[in-house]
């Protein structure tokens, strides 16, 4: 463990270092991407598919008012929110290897119980623990493969597991669709199967999943050490993982400094914006195209093209912004896309233009919330810093997912939904505005901090600056 604690790579040959950087990274991206980007899908998958429940007739059987299935989606959040820090916390000490797949198993079993509820208090004793055991899913996700990844290689691969929220978005209304057939069958009616067999699935993945997760980049066991000590060495060089091991120790101070941070208060905001309008569209989209003059099995599938146009612009956006790191235009350029959308829907008369409306919107939303926390990840060090900033953010975007639930389920009626298209539209235009501020505060930061490394050497600063250093340069 020395060696990769002092990885030496200078010695290596250019095609050495090619051929390097050819394997490792799609060695990582086979195992570590693709078991988060599973973890992802079905946790969206599980805590959604209520959608899709609703519209099968869920909502009639139990007898619930659209102001008790609202409030059953907000007490999802509650615990969910709670756990967000404190289990990013905890999540490398514990080990995001048995953390991870933990979660997974104890919400299949919980989102398969919702199957067999009979009365709505039941439904809202399972949406309680389904947020208390998938809350720290999200943010340990983003923080597990930040220490896997470099700076410049990170969006792409918070995105690829992101986008299978818009997968999800399709998968789900299509595979509700089939499950539906199966109506009657065991006495269950077949919004209760939905439930159930899609929860028995998140069981049985979880419990595989206790043998798949790598720990860390130093333990990875389908790496040679070659390829081990490559990782680290480009982890530490891209500030990714800090030199000293000891910046990594928990700290309150390293708490606080990240909630101070002037770019982490700024994305928080933008995140908040884009929690509100993401939730919004996951949780009701399906019910959106319903009120467009769709039904049954036609409102399942008519819900799922938006949701993969915004998987194909999130992948194609997220390389580009890898390749030329420009997070923040990114947001912008998305946002954009947002406002357009919700403006059509607002001011169309026709149900064929409001149904388009919802490939920009959808689009605008899921694409600009993997380069949002990406930007944040890359601007927050050392580890426990990074980690709470991550939290604070998923924090305030689910705040803004409650606020989306309250404003499209209960506080603006079908099929117009006038009062949330106009907040949405506000939010979106302040997606913009945050981002461009952000934009000039970390570009006047790393003016400031190249003007201090003229005159300055490294010994000179202090310990633990992690983010503040001369020597790290924000990600624009």
């Amino acid at each position: 463990m020395d060696a990769l604690d002092n990885p030496a790579q200078d010695d290596l040959s250019e095609e050495d270092s090619a051929i390097l950087e050819r394997v490792v990274w799609r060695k990582l991206d086979r195992c570590v991407l693709f078991m988060c980007a599973m973890f992802y899908l079905i946790s969206s998958l599980d805590r959604n598919n209520i959608g899709n429940a609703r519209v099968a007739g869920m909502q009639t059987a139990l007898k619930m008012s659209n102001y008790q299935y609202t409030l059953a989606l907000t007490i999802t959040y509650i615990p969910y929110i709670a756990m967000e820090l404190p289990s990013n916390l905890i999540l490398k000490r514990v080990g995001p290897n048995l953390m991870l797949p933990a979660m997974v198993t104890l919400w299949g079993i919980v989102s398969a119980m919702q199957g067999l509820v009979t009365s709505y208090t039941g439904l809202l004793l399972c949406r309680f623990f389904l947020g208390l055991t998938e809350g720290g899913l999200f943010p340990g996700l983003v923080l597990h493969l930040s220490s896997f990844y470099p700076r410049e290689r990170l969006q792409i691969r918070i995105t690829a597991f992101f986008v299978s929220v818009s997968l999800t978005g399709a998968f789900s209304g299509l595979l509700a669709a089939a499950i539906l057939q199966m109506d009657g069958i065991g006495g269950k009616p077949g919004w209760a199967w939905i439930f159930i067999l899609e929860g028995l699935f998140t069981f049985t993945f979880g419990i595989l999943s206790f043998f798949a997760l790598p720990r860390s980049p130093e333990t990875v066991r389908f790496l040679s050490l070659k390829e081990r000590l490559y990782v680290v060495s480009k982890l530490k060089s891209s500030k990714a993982i800090s030199d000293d091991h000891r910046q990594d120790d928990f700290s309150w101070m390293e708490v606080l400094r990240a909630i101070r941070s002037p770019q982490v208060l700024m994305l928080c905001v933008l995140v908040f914006f884009g929690g509100t309008l993401f939730g919004g569209l996951s949780f009701f989209e399906p019910t959106i195209v319903a009120g467009l003059g769709y039904t049954g099995n036609q409102a399942q599938l008519m819900s799922v093209p938006p949701f993969a146009a915004a998987f194909l612009a999130s992948m194609i956006s997220a390389f580009v912004s890898d390749r030329y790191g420009c997070r923040g235009l990114t947001v912008i350029f998305f946002a954009i896309w947002s406002v357009i959308g919700f403006s059509m829907f607002y001011a169309a008369t026709s149900q064929r233009v409001q149904y388009a409306s919802l490939f920009f919107s959808v689009t605008g939303a899921y694409a600009s919330a993997p380069a949002g926390v990406t930007w944040l990840a890359n601007n927050s060090a050392p580890h426990i810093r990074r980690a709470s900033s991550i939290a604070f953010a998923i924090v305030s975007s689910n705040l803004g997912g409650v606020l989306a639930i309250w404003l499209l389920g209960f506080l603006s009626p079908a099929p117009k939904y006038t009062a949330a298209t106009i907040t949405f539209i506000a939010m979106s235009i302040g997606q913009a505005v945050v981002s461009s501020l952000n934009l000039f505060y970390l570009s006047r930061e790393n003016r400031a901090k190249a003007e201090m490394r003229l005159s300055m050497a490294k010994d000179d600063e202090s310990d633990h600056l992690g983010d503040r250093s001369a020597w790290f340069v924000y990600a624009l």
